[in-house]
């Protein structure tokens, strides 16, 4: 009696895991609607020694110029316009494991970059970075909000989620202020020559 449900149980199990690595990958996003969690994303706070211009520059040259050689493994433009794009944006998620999402990325000259998630593990993300001067350069704020579905079970999904989220959100930023401070020290060093 019990052998006959064994191989039921591992079918069973099988198609769960294939289900879960499609949704990790973001190959895959459950968007019922039903049972919504929201999760906020931030806020980080930085103070980036470089203005808003420069730090705004940083970001949005790989999505409204040519994306260089060494972000082709975390970006992709998909289509480019004057003050938006559509990317797909990869990140390690582990264990081999590589998620890729693709969200509308829209720049507001020189002080907003706003993102939403259009495909990806989770059926709704909203993020902004807004810059702000402040001396000696700029205030940079990270703020979002996550969504998922099906009640604890949406919850323990964007807590896992977030974290991974937030996380790739500091690298990039590590990134983006060593940059920024780099071409702002450029910039002060030929203003004070000229």
């Amino acid at each position: 009696m019990k052998k006959r449900w064994v191989v039921p149980l591992l079918g069973l199990a099988g198609g769960i895991t294939g289900i879960y690595r499609l949704v990790v990958s973001g190959a895959l996003t459950v968007d019922t609607g039903i049972g919504r969690r929201t999760r906020s994303l931030g806020p980080i706070d930085r103070s980036i020694a470089a203005p808003p211009e420069v730090v705004f520059d940083v970001i949005a040259t790989p999505y409204l110029g040519k994306t260089p050689k060494a972000m082709e493994e975390k970006l992709h433009v998909l289509e480019r316009g004057s003050d938006m794009v559509l990317a797909e944006h990869f990140t390690d998620v582990g264990n081999g494991r590589r998620a890729t999402t693709v969200e509308t990325v829209r720049f507001e000259r020189p002080n907003r970059i706003s993102f939403r998630l259009l495909r990806g593990p989770v059926p709704y993300v909203v993020e902004t970075f807004e810059l702000q001067p402040k001396e000696p350069g700029t205030a940079f704020t990270y703020t979002g909000e996550i969504e998922a579905d099906f009640w604890g079970l949406g919850q323990w999904w964007i807590e896992k989620v977030a974290a991974k989220w937030e996380q790739a959100v500091e690298h990039s930023l590590q990134g983006i202020t060593e940059e920024a401070e780099r071409l702002g020290k450029k910039s002060n060093a030929r203003s004070r020559t000229s």
